[in-house]
């Protein structure tokens, strides 16, 4: 099937990380750098293209007209054990990934990409522990990322700990997801964690704080077959 945007593919050689880091860019159709776009980050890159259909609701949205104009940008791991390094909160590489975020993505985007150079035009995207790291980075750096999209998200002490230590939600946008089904989630490290106490518990938190936050708890499970029935309400939530 055609799409109506343009898929191009753009590396960074990363100082933080020492290798060399690829992004998935989809600009919309019409795209004109004439205008100015809204940046969607997405961790686990591949599989919200794949899985999550970014592309194809992003040309739906564009073309209704229901959304903000929109890049999309799809950053992707190697394997389990390389995503657990740079997304986990005890990740021996989140500490690098976070920097190149900051200090090598974002830079390179505004240079390359008509973007809005200010936090609410930024919005980090990710499932799982790939929302886990959009939340921290964004809680860390507000002034960076303006906006999470977080489907359940990993949720442990460390990660409560960064949000409370947080001097000032209120620039922040976040849409929070958890399935009602998550209560034995099989992790990469062999494990089966309870995800929905911990998310519930980060609502109750988060909903008492001053800042514009979104959540829904979902008739479903960890799988993409959840997140992707409810990413266009995430992008809507954000870009409409």
């Amino acid at each position: 099937m055609g799409r109506d945007g343009t898929m191009t593919e753009y590396s960074i050689d990363s100082q933080y990380l020492n290798e060399e880091m690829k992004l998935k860019v989809y600009t919309p159709e019409n795209f004109s750098p004439l205008y100015k776009y809204h940046f969607c980050i997405m961790q686990d890159g591949n599989d919200y293209f794949q899985m999550g259909r970014a592309a194809t609701l992003s040309d739906q949205l564009h073309a209704d007209k229901e959304i903000e104009n929109t890049i999309f940008i799809g950053i992707h791991y190697h394997n389990k054990h390389d995503r657990r390094d740079k997304y986990h909160p005890d990740g021996n590489r989140q500490g690098d990934y976070v920097n190149f975020l900051v200090r090598e993505v974002v830079p390179f985007l505004d240079e390359e990409l008509p973007g809005f150079h200010m936090g609410n035009g930024r919005t980090l995207a990710g499932d799982s522990l790939a929302g886990t790291l959009a939340l921290m980075t964004a809680t860390r750096f507000p002034n960076v990322f303006g906006n999470v999209i977080m489907q359940s998200p990993y949720v442990d002490p460390h990660v409560m700990e960064v949000v409370k230590a947080a001097k000032d939600l209120s620039s922040l946008t976040i849409y929070h997801t958890i399935g009602n089904s998550e209560t034995a989630v099989e992790t990469t490290d062999g494990a089966t964690k309870d995800f929905l106490t911990p998310n519930l518990d980060l609502q109750q938190y988060l909903s008492q704080q001053s800042l514009s936050y979104v959540f829904h708890e979902l008739d479903g499970d960890h799988t993409w077959k959840s997140w992707q029935q409810d990413f266009k309400r995430a992008l809507l939530t954000i870009f409409g």
